[in-house]
């Protein structure tokens, strides 16, 4: 890569200095710019998930009132066509755009990604070779949709994908009968695998969605949600829904502040397969004080689910203080840490691109390759088996969905 590119980040370690094994915020280096990153080891196993499940009751009556369908079906049901684009993207690969609505819009904000490469790592899902993407409501019409996900068909078509976009809904008991409500949450990051589809919950952990129940709805209305008093099930117009199942609320141990789940991904290349979150804060938080962290715990391919200790909880299995600014997504191959880094909106402002951050276990810092994304970088997602790496961008007007050489970096 050449030197135009390429920025390795050269700032002095900060001092760590523990105090009853708690961390002492570390002072930021005086002039340094918003690249610098300092990685510094904690300890994982202070990071800590529990799982509560959704009551299979819920599920099932749910089951039975509605048609239950495919991700085959939804797949191939897209109402929507993306449209050819080439965003200044480093080392691109593949790319599309969404349609016009849906690019320019304020009501919803893309933000997570994952392909069908995550979910059984041979590229395709039920015959499809799939990309997921979420997005967050605004609630611009006064009435909160809560957050969804795009189902898009890269099968035949990586320039102009047929997509449609599914709810996420949360089962529950209403007027003594199974309904649903909307799931009110950032969904910052995605990673899919096997049927169930992690999504995280800023402050609260992770969502987690089962793809064997996905429900075919009634439409024709775009304020109705759950089951309605004639019985039928409405979803925002929505033609289908998709249910959690469970979710992972998390703690921490050993004096250290609360993990925020900004994003999340998939990472096949570690042993055993393992989700990557990071945190997201501004340049004003991590000025007054806020630290950002990155942390890995494992995956059981059984069962799709966390690996538990003997105490039932799911614990980290590596943890990192980065204290990178406006970390959107991350995710790791072969052990190499990908961080992506929003730069702003000033597009008139050619440094408003975004930045891709990589770094290994051991590196006294990260190595910043300045520019590499469009303005507002998002989740990251990495697919094996065409070593790319995929990212999405949220402003409205420039809104972009690509893929990177990742070797390249």
């Amino acid at each position: 890569m050449s030197a135009a590119r390429l920025h390795t980040v050269r700032a002095p370690l900060a001092v760590l200095v523990a105090v009853l094994g708690l961390l002492v915020p570390i002072a930021l280096v005086a002039g340094a710019g918003p690249a610098d990153a300092a990685v510094q080891k904690l300890t994982p196993g202070n990071f800590r998930w529990s799982l509560s499940r959704t009551p299979a009751s819920l599920v099932s009556d749910l089951d039975s009132a509605l048609p239950n369908v495919s991700m085959q079906t939804v797949v191939d049901d897209g109402n929507r066509a993306g449209t050819a684009c080439a965003p200044s993207v480093e080392h691109r690969v593949a790319s599309f755009c969404w349609n016009a609505g849906d690019r320019d819009t304020s009501a919803w904000y893309p933000q997570g990604v994952t392909t069908s490469n995550d979910a059984l790592g041979a590229g395709t899902y039920e015959g499809r070779r799939v990309l997921m993407a979420s997005w967050y409501d605004h609630a611009d019409d006064g009435v909160a949709k809560g957050s969804r996900v795009s189902v898009v068909d890269l099968t035949s078509s990586t320039t102009a994908p047929k997509y449609r976009h599914v709810l996420l809904a949360e089962p529950v008991s209403s007027g003594g009968q199974a309904s649903f409500k909307p799931v009110n949450v950032h969904a910052g990051g995605l990673a899919w695998y096997g049927n169930l589809l992690y999504v995280v919950d800023t402050t609260g952990g992770l969502r987690v969605f089962d793809l064997d129940h996905l429900w075919k709805v009634s439409t024709g209305s775009s304020t109705k949600v759950g089951r309605q008093p004639d019985g039928s099930y409405h979803a925002f117009d929505y033609k289908y829904v998709l249910p959690q199942v469970a979710k992972y609320s998390d703690s921490t141990a050993g004096g250290y502040p609360e993990l925020q789940h900004s994003s999340v991904s998939l990472d096949r290349t570690s042993s055993p397969d393992s989700l990557v979150v990071s945190e997201y804060r501004s340049k004003k938080d991590i000025a007054a004080g806020h630290i950002t962290r990155t942390v890995r715990v494992g995956i059981d391919y059984t069962d799709r689910l966390l690996v538990e200790s003997s105490d039932g909880l799911a614990r980290a299995t590596e943890a990192y203080r980065t204290d990178l600014e406006s970390v959107q997504g991350s995710t790791a191959i072969d052990g190499e840490f990908f961080f992506s880094q929003s730069d702003g909106d000033d597009f008139a402002d050619p440094n408003s691109r975004g930045d891709l951050h990589t770094w290994k276990p051991g590196a006294a810092e990260t190595t910043r390759h300045g520019n590499a994304f469009p303005a507002g970088p998002e989740d990251l997602s990495y697919d094996p088996t065409r070593d790319a790496l995929w990212s999405l961008s949220e402003y409205p007007g420039r809104r972009y969905v690509y893929a990177m050489d990742a070797s390249s970096f």
